[in-house]
């Protein structure tokens, strides 16, 4: 009854929302230099905004600066499977540029979480992303999706790129992330990427745990199946599917910084209803992505619980994919960098450099770790410290490997 009571809620809030944003819109041009008014037209607006949306929002790249022009940016489908569809970002190039796959966490928010990493990439690489599909929108004849599963995903899209690739995996993907490079390399696959990049993953949450790991192995598998785990409401295409929602997702992470986020409203009101409408709109563009969530099927979520925190399986050595043991040191030709940032709070110091370790067939040329000081998990993908000074350090192995 767990997602029924959220959507009942949300069914029951929406006529707010709707008149709310209705009497905001009729405002108009009313409240420009009228205090009162733009302080009214700042208190709809914040009704209007309190909703999460369920559906992935626009990348919004229409182009790229290559060199000294402006390129334009078309997003195509490469290859479209139940649960996730491997998007192109495509340029009109004349020159070759090395092809990138980022895979991005399938951990309750869709993939445009990752645009200022597309965006930035895409200026010297021809970028694909894993768009991964909220599950509560998939018809249970699909069947189910668990670790294995996006583990083949993960292979399958590299066989859609074609030999010569490069993987940078950001956050929960990096354990599958480095499981299909062991695959594909034991079996001697012709699109084993030329190099993987992993950011800020646990392949060893046993390292420095954080709230997030001691969480997840504070409570039985059982306990997470019986109290996370609800049933998808037959009004959508996943009708009857058993999730593990993602505004329960969502409502985790912002208990963790509940006093940052009652913050970052209390100013975008004030911004509102100053008229201060740029420093507004960063806020709500933050906001418009952290607040669109996606559901994870129940066996992801809970082999990803059982799996990769309570067993740390790919650093104990146990990871197994279809029946068999997956060994990293298979791993001989493909490049590996990992990120790390000096104030992660959801994945910590060492949990990510772990692959090196576990990765023992590589050469020392071909592994290289990069820590960022005084940047937490975002900061590791996203903002000036990516672009700056992480970037430049994934664009330089990427050439390297071409």
């Amino acid at each position: 009854m767990l997602y029924q009571a959220y959507q009942l809620q949300d069914d029951l809030i929406a006529p707010s929302r709707f008149f709310a944003d209705l009497m905001h819109s009729a405002m108009g041009s009313m409240i420009s230099g009228d205090g009162v008014k733009q302080r009214l037209a700042a208190g709809l607006e914040m009704i209007a905004r309190f909703k999460l949306t369920h559906a992935r929002p626009d990348f919004e790249i229409e182009s790229v600066r290559v060199g000294n022009r402006d390129v334009p940016v078309t997003m195509e489908t490469a290859l479209d499977l139940p649960f996730g569809t491997l998007l192109r970002f495509a340029k009109d190039l004349d020159t070759r540029q090395p092809r990138v796959m980022v895979i991005a966490p399938l951990s309750g928010h869709f993939s445009t979480l990752l645009r200022g990493t597309v965006a930035t990439l895409l200026a010297d690489h021809e970028v694909y992303v894993t768009d991964w599909t909220n599950a509560r929108d998939v018809p249970l004849s699909a069947g189910a999706f668990g670790v294995d599963d996006y583990v083949d995903y993960i292979i399958r899209f590299l066989e859609a790129i074609g030999p010569g690739a490069h993987i940078l995996a950001v956050c929960q993907p990096c354990v599958q992330a480095l499981a299909a490079v062991a695959v594909m390399s034991e079996d001697g696959h012709p699109a084993t990427p030329r190099s993987m990049t992993l950011m800020a993953g646990p392949i060893d949450p046993r390292e420095s745990p954080t709230k997030v790991n001691e969480f997840a192995v504070s409570k039985s598998l059982a306990w997470f199946q019986s109290s996370v785990i609800a049933r998808v409401p037959w009004r959508h295409a996943g009708g009857g599917r058993r999730v593990y929602p993602g505004f329960l997702q969502l409502a985790a992470f912002m208990a963790m910084n509940i006093d940052r986020h009652n913050e970052a409203h209390r100013k975008l009101h004030d911004h509102l209803a100053a008229g201060e409408i740029a420093e507004a709109d960063k806020i709500k563009s933050f906001y418009d992505e952290y607040l669109a969530v996606l559901d994870l099927t129940e066996e992801f979520y809970l082999e990803t619980i059982d799996r990769v925190f309570q067993k740390a399986e790919l650093a104990a050595g146990t990871f197994t994919f279809r029946g068999s043991l997956v060994d990293p040191g298979a791993i001989r030709t493909t490049a590996l960098l990992t990120v790390e940032g000096g104030r992660d709070d959801i994945c910590a110091l060492g949990q990510t450099s772990a692959a090196h370790e576990l990765c023992r067939s590589l050469r020392p040329h071909l592994k290289r770790h990069h820590l960022q000081a005084n940047v937490g998990h975002y900061g590791v993908f996203n903002g000036k410290r990516w672009e700056r000074e992480i970037y430049p350090v994934v664009r330089n192995l990427i050439l390297s490997m071409e």
